[in-house]
């Protein structure tokens, strides 16, 4: 079955998305510079191209609404700890992996309300594959520009089961996965904020992150896992949630597909946390 996603405001942001992609695209086809910022992580003219395009589009639908991104100064903690509703943003998710031209980088943007992802969009702008959630009208996949949309679901844990992993950070050992999946499982390696949406749409069923991400690497995903039945959980099986205090790292999580397996008792099995 293939229709539309009836909430107007999901529609808006996945074409803004589309046109922060456009940008990215443009600079993705010629020659690019490098720069590492502070935390040693790179930067490319595309990261700033498209949080131009993000957060005029953004101002465009409310004034008002703050936005926290990736390529801004952040805000400290006195201001932002009052927010009930806000923007997060990565404008482009994985530039390591723009840098290496594989085409596994995305634009985020989400829409937080009272610590919770409620809505979400994940661009691939390479393979044009847009991914959009919002809460209580499920997830959907448009497979390319133009394309019908299709309303997309987890699956159950598959046997074997196929864990999505990160393609330029480690931190996901094989043992901890085989403690909480068992001996026999699939490795699938893929950049940013692509594993979550291979989980959403019945392909992968787990991604353990080991090791440090921030609000806006993972905030837009989780809603599209979330509304296609998953969820992502911190190493305790609480939902990740947001905007929690002076830092903007998550805790280390677990995503994953099937929602109905205790999944806070096979972690807690595994040694984790």
């Amino acid at each position: 079955m293939t229709h539309t996603p009836d909430h107007p405001l999901l529609l808006d942001i996945g074409l803004l998305a589309r046109r922060a992609g456009d940008a990215i695209m443009a600079i993705y086809r010629e020659d690019f510079d490098v720069e590492m910022k502070s935390d040693h992580s790179p930067l490319t003219a595309a990261d700033l191209a498209a949080q131009k395009v993000i957060v005029a589009g953004l101002a465009e639908l409310d004034p008002v609404l703050p936005v926290v991104s990736e390529e801004a100064s952040q805000l400290p903690w006195q201001e932002r700890h009052a927010w009930s509703r806000y923007w997060l943003v990565d404008p482009l998710d994985g530039t390591r992996e723009f840098v290496k031209r594989n085409g596994e980088f995305t634009v985020n943007i989400a829409l937080i309300e009272n610590g919770k992802p409620v809505l979400g969009v994940v661009l691939a702008p390479v393979t044009e594959e847009l991914f959009a959630a919002a809460r209580g009208y499920g997830a959907w996949w448009q497979v390319q520009r133009d394309a019908e949309w299709e309303r997309i679901s987890t699956r159950e844990l598959a046997n074997p089961p196929v864990a999505a992993g990160s393609r330029s950070h480690g931190g996901s050992s094989e043992l901890t996965l085989r403690r909480l999946l068992g001996e026999e499982f699939q490795l699938h390696a893929l950049g940013s904020s692509l594993k979550f949406c291979l989980i959403a749409r019945g392909s992968a069923d787990v991604y353990l992150r080991r090791g440090p991400t921030s609000e806006w690497d993972t905030a837009a995903a989780q809603c599209v896992l979330e509304e296609a039945g998953g969820a992502v959980l911190d190493l305790n099986g609480v939902p990740l949630h947001y905007n929690r205090g002076e830092s903007l790292l998550n805790p280390e999580f677990l995503a994953v597909g099937d929602a109905g397996i205790d999944w806070a008792a096979r972690l807690r099995e595994a040694g984790l946390p």
